[in-house]
């Protein structure tokens, strides 16, 4: 695989970071949801007393907040199953791995950023204000054999639907010397052939509904690694 190809999945990957802490706080989810208690986050205060004035307000914030977090908006467990497909969490990593099979010959995977974008679109219930429509980046790689040539689609995940941008063919294993044609953009192409790509990914269960799965993986995993991003700045100051 050429040199610009992984380039391209580093900067896919990585592109954007986890959603504003905006999308993360409490009032975006419902109370009790999840496994996680109060006496998990709560803990008693006297390292707090020991510590600065400074150094003291801070973990009294952080601890409020972690309390609260626990209480009204605590995350639950991770789905390991979607479909065919077993779904990998990454944790402290801003992207899933998602892998399956296909009639015994292919491989599929699929790696999916964290929210790594978003778009205003206005409110179909009041004119003057909008809605905001988060993004999620997938590379989508489909192999029949370890070493040979593998197709992979460059897609993004609305909160209901797919929409597919590019596909390449590269070999999985070993470089390329020379930059590989890296394809038109899909939207570019004659629309029988822009349907036959939808159909072939649909079939493998790279469709719509698998955009609404991510989509709710990823808001939890979000409260996720921001429960824990508190915790160990907590963690880190009362050292």
């Amino acid at each position: 695989m050429a040199s610009i190809l992984r380039a391209s999945r580093r900067s896919l990957i990585a592109c954007g970071t986890t959603i504003n802490a905006s999308f993360s706080q409490p009032q975006h989810f419902a109370p009790g949801a999840g496994g996680f208690s109060r006496a998990l986050a709560s803990q008693s205060l006297p390292q707090i007393a020991r510590k600065s004035p400074f150094d003291s307000n801070i973990l009294r914030i952080l601890h409020n907040e972690i309390d609260y977090l626990s209480v009204y908006a605590p995350p639950h467990s991770h789905v390991t199953k979607f479909n065919e497909f077993m779904v990998e969490d990454h944790p402290g990593k801003q992207w899933i791995t998602l892998r399956s099979k296909f009639q015994q010959n292919e491989e599929i995977k699929i790696e999916a950023t964290m929210f790594d974008g978003s778009i205003s679109v206005p409110n179909s219930g009041d004119e003057t204000s909008e809605d905001v429509r988060l993004h999620i980046s997938l590379l989508v790689d489909i192999w029949k054999k370890e070493g040979g040539e593998a197709l992979e689609f460059v897609c993004s995940a609305w909160p209901d639907s797919l929409e597919v941008q590019n596909v390449y063919v590269f070999r999985r294993e070993g470089l390329q010397s020379s930059q590989p044609y890296m394809g038109p953009n899909i939207k570019d192409l004659n629309s029988k052939l822009h349907n036959a790509l939808y159909k072939f990914l649909k079939r493998r269960g790279i469709n719509d509904e698998l955009s609404v799965f991510l989509h709710n993986y990823m808001m939890n995993k979000d409260r996720t690694e921001f429960f824990q991003w508190l915790r160990k700045i907590k963690s880190f100051i009362e050292e």
